[in-house]
């Protein structure tokens, strides 16, 4: 087939390869062009099957892989990459050329019903895990899609919401995962359905000049699907391709054209980038292998929840001790489909395997007899009242009581937002019953975004986060309970007290805008600006080892400033441990907030023993973005180099 430039196509021809092909496709133009597919999602390929006439049937079984934010949880780079790679086997699988993902879009608002398909609050932490899957992935032979693009943090009115940010906030926080991600070269990238300061992300001219400009972005733009309003004021804009096929939008983009509102440079340069794509994509093809077996995407899904599950109390009951007598209640311990630990909406994968059950998974590794009751629904209603007088029982009769709460896909979903953040009253009535039934109740969640949990969290005896977690998600689970596995996740976002605490809240909204009057404070960096104590704090977790932090020692080296310092395990355990570096101007003539993330390393330290640690941080560290000079300035001065073991846990500074 002849590689085919703008010269060789007609004005129609490009006016078409605007325009995708139906749902999943590029415009092939009658075979002269490579055709692309593309799938959804983040967390495993969505791909759907479909009858002779088009109409959906279903979803393809394909391997689940833990929620975005489980996997940021982990703040494993090689889980990330582990994670890239594995999909890319399930794309090949499945024949697509594009995975739709991953999403790197700031966790502003904790209601935001998407946050379980996004990596953090923290700007430097979502691009750096988001580098590593997309370059994962495409070495594989599967390109990414980079989204969504941009200032897109809730569902509510996604459609036509203006997110109203000032410049500076949008290039230290919003743009700044994108900037990072986009090291990785992804082949194409997504807008979002939102407006930006009034101007739809599918028109805005100086986001995608930013993209490409300034981020060395070279690859194809297309909409979310459904997300262009006028096509050649799209085109004009720089978006490539409009996903999926509109004949309506075709036709007008080509009396658009004949009318001269579109111009030829314009059009050509959206067509030869839609060029670039299909043939980068075939080129990618060429080579490409199955790296691992279906087993072996299974155990990579087990291990990032086994590096992403976080331990967020325990008072001594965990892990549990072979031989005790021990209950379970809350169906997500047995789930009867994928919905109840996993997000709802395009992320949604249908399961390879079967459904886990927890308490078999416990009984094994216990040795004992696991009492299973599920005693309430996911949303809260009690099954019967008879059922959840048996959970209760069985909690009175036990050593340890586990209870099994959370959201699932019917509270967390593509679409829309949560109305609370805490969990349904009947769940929360369930927690504190059999915690006055049982001193040593454990409470597990599976959710996918921050949880308020006063009114329990003081009753309980331990609390694991085990998230969105995958087809392993029981496995992995089932090991951290029982000590076969060290739990080494930490909160890739702050746990607020309730909602009224959280940084956004109180912020001007309305159906049209939404104003981000906390600037750059968002998360941790307003919580620690305004002194406010938090359930959780960003890079919190707990694990059954124990770490001292010591030697800090900072050096001037040519790739920057290196900061070296000592982890000893200091426990009769092995254990991994998140140790992370922030930087904190200690004068400046500009807002700065009180410390930033700006490195972090997870380190393997065997029981008793001391292992060196060491972080680079260039100048771009230590860097705001001036909006007087519309450029990245570095000012001279003194800095506070904080290392520890949460952004509340610091260890180690000097200046």
């Amino acid at each position: 087939m002849k590689k085919l430039t703008v010269k060789d196509l007609t004005a129609e021809e490009k006016l078409r390869l605007l325009c995708s092909e139906g749902f999943w496709h590029t415009h092939s133009l009658g075979g002269k062009l490579p055709q692309v597919t593309v799938s959804d999602g983040p967390v495993g390929v969505r791909k759907s099957e479909y009858d002779e006439n088009g109409v959906w049937k279903r979803d393809i079984p394909s391997t689940a892989y833990p929620s975005i934010q489980i996997l940021a949880n982990s703040w494993n780079r090689d889980c990330a990459r582990a994670m890239g790679e594995s999909l890319a086997d399930d794309c090949i699988d499945s024949e697509v050329d594009i995975l739709l993902a991953p999403g790197v879009n700031i966790k502003r608002n904790p209601l935001n019903g998407r946050n379980f398909e996004y990596f953090s609050e923290d700007p430097y932490l979502a691009g750096s895990l988001a580098y590593e899957y997309i370059d994962g992935l495409q070495s594989c032979g599967v390109g990414a899609c980079l989204k969504h693009y941009y200032a897109n943090n809730l569902e509510y009115n996604r459609f036509e919401q203006s997110s109203e940010v000032d410049e500076r906030t949008l290039r230290e926080i919003y743009l700044k995962p994108f900037q990072i991600a986009c090291k990785a070269k992804p082949v194409s990238a997504m807008c979002s359905y939102n407006r930006i300061n009034g101007i739809y992300a599918s028109e805005n001219k100086k986001g995608f000049d930013i993209l490409r400009r300034e981020f060395g972005f070279d690859g194809a733009i297309y909409s979310d699907w459904e997300a262009v309003r006028n096509r050649t004021a799209a085109a004009k804009a720089g978006l490539d391709i409009e996903f999926p096929f509109n004949q309506k939008n075709y036709e007008i983009l080509v009396s658009d054209y004949k009318a001269g509102l579109l111009s030829d440079e314009e059009l050509d340069a959206c067509a030869a980038r839609v060029l670039k794509l299909v043939y980068r994509c075939a080129e990618m093809r060429k080579d490409r292998k199955i790296k691992r077996t279906k087993q072996e995407r299974l155990a990579v899904a087990r291990t990032i929840a086994q590096e992403g599950m976080v331990l967020l109390k325990n008072e001594g009951v965990l892990p549990l001790c072979k031989g005790i007598k021990l209950s379970v209640c809350g169906e997500f311990a047995a789930p009867g489909r994928c919905g109840l630990v996993a997000g709802g909406g395009s992320a949604m994968v249908q399961w390879l395997g079967k459904f886990f059950n927890l308490p078999q998974l416990l009984g094994e590794r216990l040795g004992s007899e696991v009492k299973y009751e599920a005693g309430f629904w996911p949303k809260g209603i009690a099954s019967n009242w008879q059922k959840a007088h048996k959970a209760l029982l069985n909690a009175a009769e036990s050593d340890v009581a586990i209870v099994c709460a959370g959201t699932g896909s019917d509270i967390e979903g593509e679409g829309g937002d949560r109305e609370s953040m805490r969990l349904p009253a009947a769940q929360e009535n369930m927690i504190l019953e059999t915690a006055r039934r049982n001193a040593k109740t454990v409470v597990v969640l599976f959710a996918g975004s921050a949880l308020d949990i006063s009114a329990w969290k003081d009753k309980v005896s331990a609390i694991v986060w085990a998230g969105f977690c995958g087809e392993g998600g029981g496995e992995a689970l089932a090991d951290i309970l029982t000590g076969a596995v060290n739990p080494s996740g930490k909160l890739s976002e702050s746990f607020p007290l309730c909602l009224e605490d959280s940084t956004s809240y109180g912020a001007y909204s309305d159906p049209c805008v939404s104003r981000y009057q906390e600037g750059l404070d968002v998360g941790y960096r307003g919580y620690d600006r305004q002194g406010k104590e938090v359930a959780f704090p960003f890079g919190y977790g707990l694990s059954y080892a124990s770490f001292d932090y010591r030697e800090l020692k900072l050096s001037v080296e040519d790739k920057g400033i290196c900061v070296r310092f000592t982890l000893s395990n200091t426990s009769d355990r092995d254990g991994k441990e998140v140790a992370q570096v922030y930087v904190r101007p200690m004068v400046s003539f500009v807002y700065r907030p009180e410390k930033e993330l700006k490195g972090y390393v997870k380190i393997f330290v065997a029981a008793g023993k001391t292992v060196s640690a060491e972080v680079t941080l260039g100048t771009d560290a230590f860097a705001y973005y001036s909006t007087a000079e519309d450029c990245w300035k570095t000012e001279d001065g003194i800095y506070e180099i904080l290392v520890g073991a949460s952004s509340r846990d610091i260890r180690l500074h000097a200046k």
